[in-house]
């Protein structure tokens, strides 16, 4: 019985290792997605659940930009662009992040370049008529790797539509975060491995690194 499940747990390690080497092979071209990183919801003055674990990821999505950028990949800042009458405040939602206003803009810690895109969303995907997919076609892009804010809600929808639109997606699961470490948690969880992997896949951001790198 015990060899049997030290060859399962074997098996399981090589069928791992064989899917990352099949991605190494496939020399993605990468684009990060940072969603949601606004004034709005880091502003520790506004007592929000999320911003404590949204400014925790700060210096993590930080360093992880800096790395895309060195290495000549995009980086993209989506977020949330709302009209103060839009829909989705008709529930228990109230008005944040509205379009035009300093609270829907990206924060400063992040330090967005030049280089960098600004992409307002007037819904919880980027790709939600933003011209995303378009975008990222134009410049060869194979893999949006999504990182920022919430994990079950605008980071979920945007990683699902990445595949919905024929790109290969990950969640950088030490990049995004929820209003608690158990939704964060749970929702990553439900998506580890699905019978999209890993075309979707959940992965920390030295993971991935090493995975482009072909480490």
């Amino acid at each position: 019985m015990l060899s049997q499940v030290l060859h399962m747990q074997h098996c399981r390690r090589y069928t791992v290792r064989n899917e990352r080497t099949k991605l190494m092979e496939n020399k993605d071209k990468p684009a990060l997605l940072i969603i949601d990183m606004v004034k709005d919801y880091l502003d520790p003055g506004r007592n929000l659940k999320i911003t404590p674990f949204a400014r925790a990821i700060v210096d993590p999505i930080k360093r992880l930009a800096g790395a895309f950028r060195e290495n000549g990949w995009l980086v993209i800042f989506s977020t949330d662009a709302f009209e103060k009458d839009d829909f989705i405040f008709t529930g228990r939602m109230e008005p944040e992040s509205l379009a035009g206003t300093e609270g829907a803009e990206v924060i400063d810690e992040l330090e967005r370049k030049e280089g960098d895109l600004w992409l307002p969303k007037p819904r919880f995907s980027a790709f939600f008529k933003t011209g995303l997919e378009n975008y990222l076609r134009e410049r060869k892009v194979t893999l949006c790797a999504v990182a920022g804010v919430a994990t079950p809600f605008c980071v979920l929808t945007t990683a699902i539509d990445a595949i919905c639109h024929d790109f290969k997606s990950v969640i950088l699961a030490d990049c995004s975060a929820a209003i608690s470490e158990r939704i964060h948690n749970n929702t990553l969880d439900l998506y580890r491995r699905t019978v999209l992997y890993p075309l979707f896949r959940i992965s920390s951001s030295s993971e991935l690194l090493s995975d482009l790198k072909g480490e």
